[in-house]
């Protein structure tokens, strides 16, 4: 499996001979739009900078929503939680995914705006790798984030939609984040088995792909 990160909460997963798409941007964000074909998209909730899939290239199966998705050697989990903390008062639903292929599991967690609860850790099951906001204001931020990589005890985290020179508008960087950590590494990408998972490092903060 080999995981890029596009910018903001959009990685491209390239799972066997499928490329998989999460919460595509347009333009306005400041991160370059992705513009190669892919065959699947999930969108973990409906705001423009986690939606675009009108940008995508090809005619990719999109995923919204909770429930389970077969899509032969890739299964896909869609756990509901919220964008705030106030059930979705303020800024509605999110939906947790769980992406499995190869003998790993994937999750990436949307805008989540709060603490999981113990129903919403036992739904979401084994992690070996957790896409985490860390960045605040709109979702999470560094605290709230280093409290959900504890209740998920995932193998490696990458962190995401934090504030870079590139995002149109402002989060908090990753830096008091990643400080938690005393193995935290920066890589162009990752490339991983399930062999491979216990000896990367703890943290892996990844340059985006431009």
């Amino acid at each position: 499996m080999n995981i890029r990160w596009l910018g903001h909460a959009s990685f491209l997963l390239k799972i066997g001979n499928k490329k998989l798409i999460t919460d595509p941007f347009d333009e306005q964000s400041g991160y370059a739009v992705f513009e190669q074909e892919v065959d699947i998209a999930t969108v973990s909730h409906e705001h423009w900078d986690h939606n675009a899939v009108h940008v995508l290239a090809g005619s990719p199966q999109v995923i919204k929503g909770k429930g389970f998705f077969d899509l032969g050697e890739i299964k896909i989990k869609g756990v509901p939680s919220f964008h705030d903390k106030t059930r979705g008062k303020e800024r509605g639903p999110n939906t947790i995914y769980k992406i499995s292929a190869e003998g790993i599991d994937v999750v990436h967690l949307g805008d989540l705006g709060h603490l999981l609860e113990q129903e919403q850790v036992n739904e979401i099951g084994n992690v070996d790798i957790l896409l985490l906001p860390v960045g605040g204001i709109f979702t999470i931020d560094a605290e709230e984030a280093f409290k959900i990589a504890k209740q998920l005890d995932p193998k490696i985290i990458i962190p995401m939609h934090f504030g870079t020179p590139h995002l149109s508008f402002n989060l908090a960087p990753v830096e008091p984040f990643i400080a938690k950590f005393d193995k935290v590494v920066k890589m162009p990408y990752l490339e991983v088995n399930e062999e491979k998972l216990k000896d990367q490092p703890e943290v892996i903060v990844l340059d985006y792909m431009q």
